[in-house]
């Protein structure tokens, strides 16, 4: 029924001479078919290690970046902390606190010893201060105004500054 490869006719002869003969030729075709094969699953594999890293330098990435907002957070407000603290207000509330009275009018010492300026105790006004002349005209005829009290500063009783302990002592 069947006609063998050598008989065949029209058509099918022609198709038939296009086909490679089957023999010699599929032997050499399979290593080039295993080659192609390897390097594609190959490339898979390398394409899904190469997004595996990247994933993990993408959440490493998100991380540093939330830090870096925290981060920022807490300067700002420290930063504003500092700002308060630093303020002319509130340094010479702090400083009355302490006991501190405003300095005055400076004094300068010359280099040969002379005193350039007017002595005076902190607290008090400085005889240049005092010497000003009353505003009002009417007050110039009344008695003399009662001199200032010196502010003596209370005496605190000095604390020793905490010290942290030195490891290994």
């Amino acid at each position: 029924m069947s006609k063998p490869a050598g008989q065949l006719r029209g058509t099918a002869a022609r198709l038939g001479r296009l086909m490679p003969a089957q023999g010699p030729n599929s032997a050499a075709r399979t290593p080039f078919v295993l080659l192609v094969v390897a390097l594609l699953g190959g490339g898979l594999i390398t394409l899904l290690v190469l997004n595996s890293a990247l994933n993990a330098g993408s959440f490493k990435l998100s991380e540093y970046r939330r830090q870096t907002t925290e981060l920022t957070d807490e300067q700002q407000a420290l930063q504003q902390d500092v700002d308060d603290l630093s303020a002319p207000d509130a340094l010479a509330r702090r400083a009355g606190d302490l006991g501190m009275v405003p300095g005055g009018t400076p004094v300068f010492l010359g280099p040969d010893g002379t005193v350039k300026g007017v002595p005076a105790l902190a607290g008090e006004p400085s005889p240049a201060e005092a010497a000003e002349p009353s505003p009002l005209p009417a007050a110039q005829n009344q008695a003399p105004a009662p001199q200032p009290k010196r502010h003596t500063p209370a005496v605190r009783p000095h604390k020793p500054a905490k010290s942290s302990p030195t490891p290994g002592r």
